[in-house]
């Protein structure tokens, strides 16, 4: 049975990261980073580039399902409610395919300081901090997922923890 793992969170939670150690964990794994599909400049929000995104990444993941090369597929993103994991999911084809959905979190203090590295790298700009912070209430909500507090572990153990729980049910279903 293949296996789609979602991940989403606040930025500065550790999604990203976490997801790319959870690829190297888990045997034939994608992976899709929702920021890729909305990878413009500038940036803008509007209800059709809201559209278009999800477009892409239900496009994406339908192939990586339907692909016989991947078990697994992590998919991480900032997902900031239930509904739009939800709408997602109810566009893709998922007979054959168990969903394990995963929700990081961290407190302000150690999402401003993660993004505050990820300012002085020139990855990100100063206001990122404000916005990601403002958004962490709406995870504390029930986003239907299992909840995993990033703070004081390393994008190592998050992932491991992660790999042991979707292997956990794995097995669980066999």
């Amino acid at each position: 049975m293949k296996r789609l793992i979602m991940i989403n969170g606040a930025m500065g939670v550790g999604k990203s990261a976490v997801s790319r150690q959870v690829q190297r964990l888990l045997p034939a794994c994608a992976l899709l980073d929702g920021d890729w599909c909305w990878n413009v400049h500038p940036f803008s929000v509007t209800e059709e580039s809201k559209r278009r995104v999800i477009d892409h990444i239900v496009t994406i993941l339908h192939g990586y399902l339907a692909c016989a090369d991947v078990q697994n597929v992590v998919f991480c993103w900032v997902m900031q409610r239930r509904e739009i994991a939800e709408s997602i999911l109810a566009r893709l084809p998922l007979g054959n395919a168990a969903v394990a959905r995963f929700t990081l979190t961290a407190s302000p203090e150690t999402v401003a300081a993660r993004l505050r590295g990820d300012v002085a790298a020139g990855l990100r700009d100063e206001d990122v901090i404000a916005r990601s912070i403002a958004y962490l209430p709406f995870y504390a909500q029930d986003m239907g997922s299992i909840k995993l507090a990033t703070d004081g572990l390393s994008t190592e153990e998050t992932a491991r923890e992660i790999a042991r729980i979707v292997q956990r049910e794995e097995e669980h279903e066999a």
